[in-house]
């Protein structure tokens, strides 16, 4: 799923094609895709973008009129930018919006459509669509931790909810606890002032990391590598492979459709944690 550095890169790019353009037109090839029946979609065509916003995991285009396209990508939506006028064509073109200048295009492999687009009108309705995590990149320490402490929850879990953190999912929540060098399983109340402040480091360090570079490969055109395993992470999976700090072995936990990537030596003192998955097979 498009995690906070990856929605960042597409606003990027999508400020400069965009904003201050007249939406001409919205084709639907899915009726999965809009799951709001008010305002109707063929009110947002002729209006013009006047900004665009990240909320969480979703992509804000913010029309005249105090309309608004809200995107959720999931698991496997992805953006692309076209030709004025490009066809929809093959069963994983979703939508496309089209203005003078190209066509924004929506695609989600795979069967299942998790993707979605909602049109709301107002301050009070896209409000009402934000989880109400913490921004990280704005927050100060203090407010991180108090976020994070109002349920004593593991680590991975309390960095990827998004109604305690704005934006981090199964893929930098890794990273960042790699930087971080703490277990993903450490309860939150259980971190000292020390850990503390290595974590909140971590995080933004490592989500400004991503930014920086997922926008400096798009400098020169539509970000076209949006992906969970980027080349040059250090754990997010890396299972099998070695820690490109120490050495050791990548570990993995595994449950249900996620998966937990770290290692041992600098994270947890050199245990290996269970894996739910394999604990199950081997009863």
């Amino acid at each position: 799923m498009p995690e906070l550095p990856d929605i960042t890169a597409y606003l990027s790019a999508l400020d400069d094609r965009i904003v201050g353009r007249r939406l001409e037109r919205v084709r639907l090839a899915s009726p999965f895709l809009l799951r709001t029946a008010q305002p109707p979609i063929a009110d947002v065509e002729g209006r013009t973008v006047l900004e665009l916003r990240r909320i969480g995991k979703r992509i804000a285009i913010g029309l005249d009129g105090d309309l608004w396209l809200v995107l959720h990508l999931m698991i496997a939506g992805r953006l692309h930018w076209k030709a004025p006028g490009a066809a929809l064509t093959g069963r994983t073109t979703l939508a496309a919006f089209d203005f003078p200048n190209g066509a924004l295009v929506l695609i989600e492999a795979g069967t299942k459509r998790r993707a979605s687009l909602h049109v709301l009108s107002g301050a009070d309705a896209l409000r009402s669509i934000d989880p109400g995590g913490i921004d990280v990149l704005s927050c100060d320490l203090d407010s991180f931790r108090a976020a994070l402490i109002a349920e004593n929850r593991t680590l991975k879990r309390a960095l990827t909810d998004p109604r305690t953190v704005d934006g981090i999912g199964n893929a930098y929540s890794d990273e960042i606890l790699h930087s971080a060098q703490l277990s993903p399983t450490l309860l939150t109340k259980r971190l000292t002032p020390s850990e503390w402040v290595r974590l909140f480091t971590a995080t933004r360090g490592t989500l400004q990391l991503w930014i920086d570079r997922l926008q400096a490969e798009a400098k020169d055109g539509f970000p076209k590598n949006v992906t969970a395993f980027h080349k040059g992470m250090a754990v997010h999976g890396r299972y099998g492979e070695p820690c490109p700090v120490c050495g050791e072995t990548v570990r993995r936990i595994r449950y249900a459709d996620n998966e937990t990537n770290y290692c041992p030596r600098c994270q947890t003192g050199g245990k290996v944690l269970a894996d739910r998955a394999l604990s199950r097979l081997l009863r």
